[in-house]
């Protein structure tokens, strides 16, 4: 089957065609040859491709080109661009962008900046993820908000910095203090210390 076999007419009324395209003319540089080539059929003012779609859209003029003389020289169109090879899709210079894209980020990813910036946008994602458990968790209780924002707002944060301290800690809490809690000791106290004074901070007055 030809291209022009596979371009089907799904509306068309007075002024107005849209043509359901194959996927091959939907590639960005042969949609653009095409929408330039049809904007130069005379009588034709307006021509939308839609690559999601496969739409092609022309509005046109009757009185200058009727929508028989339009078929035909879109279809001549067709043929001169095939015949140029100029419906091809470029895929090999698609395989070098991506190719070329997948080693800047293997480059970035083995720099120490790359990892730097990595860690940091791993350690922010976890911190929102974070932030999200909390939120949803203080929502349950709409009328801490209502009663005392201030306190609901303390409390907030109070988890977010609870969560991110044991996020950062959590390598150190596994392989270490678990292992050797008498050797870290003052560490437990600070964190025993540390919920002490997270739940006397949530015990009503």
């Amino acid at each position: 089957m030809t291209i022009q076999q596979a371009i089907t007419v799904r509306h068309q009324v007075e002024g107005h065609v849209r043509f359901e395209i194959p996927k091959q003319l939907c590639d960005r540089d042969v949609a653009r040859r095409i929408v330039a080539g049809v904007l130069n059929i005379e009588g034709v003012y307006k021509v939308d491709l839609f690559n999601r779609q496969r739409k092609l859209s022309i509005r046109f003029h009757e009185t200058v080109c009727g929508f028989n003389q339009l078929a035909v020289l879109f279809h001549q169109l067709l043929v001169d661009l095939d015949e140029k090879d100029l419906l091809t899709v470029k895929v090999i210079h698609k395989n070098k962008a991506r190719k070329k894209i997948s080693w800047l980020r293997a480059k970035l990813k083995d720099n120490k900046v790359g990892r730097w910036v990595n860690e940091k946008y791993g350690d922010v994602k976890e911190t929102v993820q974070a932030a999200k458990v909390v939120t949803k968790l203080s929502i349950r209780k709409p009328t801490l908000f209502v009663d005392n924002p201030e306190k609901a707002v303390i409390n907030f944060f109070n988890d977010i910095l609870v969560l991110y301290l044991i996020k950062l800690h959590w390598v150190r809490i596994t392989q270490e203090w678990i292992p050797n809690p008498w050797a870290f000791r003052t560490q437990w106290t600070a964190v025993f210390y540390l919920f002490y004074l997270l739940m006397r901070s949530r015990r009503p007055k």
